[in-house]
């Protein structure tokens, strides 16, 4: 059985490791069992990255195979990541990409969140986090935002109006957010539109496509508790083609200002 494709890439590069000095050691995969304690499709599944390896068994596959601590040394990289799957790698990318088109329905992208709006909704995520995580997100994700200051970079954003009436941390927060979002909009390099209301394109959910500084294009999606990001040329084309067609039915960016600015004053 292969192992799995949503699994972890440390996991995975750990089991690998665990079978290759196996296997130049000439232990079988029974008797590291044996001698760990653990059943064989136990340490199949370790080795294969369906489950993560266990310090334990690293610390006896160590000593049966004379690692001297290379492989006892791998289990702090296994620890579960702060952020959902492939958020970390995403974000290592966007840090370097010379262009990204976000498509956002609900919420306020991340890169143009306000303090307050970022806080709210990073406090109401369940199960709850202690106030200092959240205030170490909320820093985090304003953190990223001074990419918006590389020039040499074009962001294309398009917001459903929808997440421009859901009022995030309450009225005056949301009316700060908005005026935040009209700021932003007069960077050279970035261009804010509004699908409108009634608009049926982009109804599936949001998404980013990133172009990295070598014309490589990543695509990104976020659920609620997994995220993806393709590398796949023709995933990505399909995601920027949808892209192109959500744009074609959003308001320009100046008819854009004058709704965003109309909603905050209905606020």
């Amino acid at each position: 059985m292969e192992a799995r494709p949503d699994a972890p890439m440390a996991w995975r590069l750990c089991g690998n490791q665990i079978k290759l000095w196996r296997q130049a050691a000439g232990v079988s995969r029974e008797e590291l069992a044996a001698e760990a304690g653990y059943g064989v499709e136990a340490v199949r599944s370790m080795e294969m990255g369906r489950r993560r390896p266990s310090q334990h068994l690293l610390q006896v596959a160590d000593s049966m195979f004379g690692a001297g601590g290379k492989l006892e040394s791998t289990h702090q990289y296994l620890e579960p990541d702060k952020y959902i799957s492939r958020a970390r790698e995403y974000m290592a990318i966007e840090a370097e990409a010379i262009a990204l088109h976000w498509y956002e329905v609900m919420l306020i992208p991340g890169l143009l969140q306000t303090e307050d709006y970022a806080r709210a909704l990073l406090a109401s995520h369940y199960p709850p986090v202690e106030d200092e995580v959240v205030e170490q997100r909320v820093v985090a994700r304003l953190d990223r935002q001074a990419m918006l200051g590389k020039m040499t970079a074009v962001y294309n954003f398009v917001i459903h109006e929808v997440a421009l009436r859901t009022a995030v941390g309450g009225s005056e927060a949301m009316k700060a957010q908005l005026a935040h979002l009209l700021e932003a909009g007069k960077a050279r390099n970035v261009s804010i539109q509004v699908l409108p209301m009634g608009s049926l394109a982009g109804l599936d959910g949001p998404f980013i496509v990133l172009e990295s500084p070598e014309n490589r294009l990543y695509g990104y999606q976020e659920g609620q508790s997994n995220s993806m990001l393709y590398a796949d040329a023709e995933l990505v084309n399909v995601l920027m083609k949808r892209h192109a067609l959500i744009r074609a039915h959003a308001l320009s960016p100046a008819d854009s200002a004058k709704l965003i600015k109309k909603v905050a004053d209905e606020l």
